[in-house]
């Protein structure tokens, strides 16, 4: 639907995952007999979900926990974790320091050089752990590190940036990435992101992407949106990457996956995504809550410690229980935010769907209310929805 914003500008309404619901059909499936598995670039996991490639979010310990539990997790090598021989002390500091004076700190805390001993050191401690090294980069430290990265046996490989697109116009003089070349010649899968749009997609998966990221500014730490005033509406963004998948695959055979990446915190929030075309989510603070979790109950945007322009900031999402919990339960809260497979499974036999193919199938509605009606006790006592 067109909406007119001015006499000579037409736009387009635009939905996010808290304005939709899921529609049951005429069919139930018992949660035990659902199918939640999911493959990228050839890795079968049975829970769609990936770990945001953050600083509070995962280690190499957590990458390591994550593979075991049937997820997958993405140590940013842009962090710590390869800036400093043991990160623990920085850590440590960054969870102490006050609110105003935090992003001074992570300025002054990035500003130590990636080293690309620890990069090769950090994904052979993964391996050696029996873990899926899953690593991520700026598209700039991709030119930098990628062949690294290939050579130390990394799995995948996440190229990403707030936008990323395949027609990037740089300073003169200044070597910009390739992103079909390097798909190409790199050796190891590549997983580009982040988009929002039909078009973006499509050519991200014309270059050989081996998946996309979808999301632009929803993650609870990123404060891109604000800044920048840029992005789409999860749930529509969703679905543009989504049809722009399924064309490619019509067009070419090669299916690419889409990974709903911000704004996800509860089990119907993944569940929504997928509904709206998804393949997997990537979430960042739901994750940040486990014990296990590097970030000590904080959660940061990656963007925060930009010298010029930061674009996150660090919230308190504090400690709620083991990462199996919060994967596969039992769930000990009543929010939602724990046992997400067990969330997940319920709400495609609820909605009468096996797989996670049939599940992108599911009837969607437009639900402004869904959240809010009939929960004034919950959110007077902040319980449940209400907290």
């Amino acid at each position: 639907m067109s909406i007119q914003l001015g006499r000579s500008r037409t736009i387009r309404r635009a939905y996010g995952i808290d304005e939709i619901a899921l529609v049951p059909g005429g069919r139930t499936v018992d949660p035990e007999v659902t199918d939640s598995r999911w493959t990228i670039a050839g890795i079968e996991r049975e829970i769609p979900i990936i770990a945001s490639a953050m600083d509070g979010v995962v280690d190499v310990a957590m990458a390591v926990e994550l593979s075991r539990l049937g997820a997958l997790g993405v140590l940013n090598l842009e962090g710590v974790q390869c800036r400093y021989d043991d990160p623990n002390p920085i850590l440590d500091r960054m969870a102490a320091v006050g609110k105003e004076a935090f992003v001074p700190l992570m300025q002054e805390l990035y500003a130590q050089p990636v080293r690309e001993d620890l990069i090769r050191q950090r994904i052979a401690a993964i391996k050696a752990g029996g873990g899926i090294a899953a690593v991520s980069a700026t598209p700039a430290a991709a030119l930098r590190f990628g062949q690294a990265v290939a050579e130390a046996g990394a799995d995948l490989f996440f190229v990403q940036a707030t936008v990323v697109s395949t027609d990037h116009i740089g300073p003169a003089g200044r070597e910009t990435l390739d992103l079909a070349a390097l798909c190409r010649d790199l050796g190891i899968p590549v997983v580009i992101g982040n988009c929002v749009t039909y078009e973006v997609a499509l050519e991200l998966m014309r270059a050989g992407a081996a998946a996309v990221m979808v999301g632009i500014g929803p993650g609870a730490a990123c404060t891109s949106r604000g800044v920048l005033g840029v992005g789409i509406p999860q749930a529509t963004a969703v679905a543009d990457c989504a049809s722009a998948r399924d064309d490619h695959e019509r067009e070419t055979g090669r299916y690419v996956p889409i990974v709903a990446d911000g704004g996800i915190v509860t089990g119907g929030d993944i569940c929504k995504c997928i509904a709206c075309g998804a393949d997997a989510v990537m979430i960042g603070s739901p994750i940040a809550r486990a014990t296990e979790a590097p970030g000590r109950g904080f959660h940061w945007g990656m963007a925060t410690p930009s010298p010029v322009l930061p674009r996150g900031t660090r919230i308190s999402v504090g400690t709620t229980g083991s990462l199996e919990k919060i994967l596969r339960g039992p769930a000990s809260l009543d929010d939602g935010t724990q046992n997400l497979l067990g969330a997940l499974r319920t709400s495609m036999g609820t909605l009468g769907a096996r797989t996670i193919k049939e599940m992108q199938q599911v009837d969607v509605v437009v639900a402004p209310s869904l959240l809010t009606e009939g929960k004034v006790y919950q959110k007077a006592q902040q319980l449940g929805m209400g907290k």
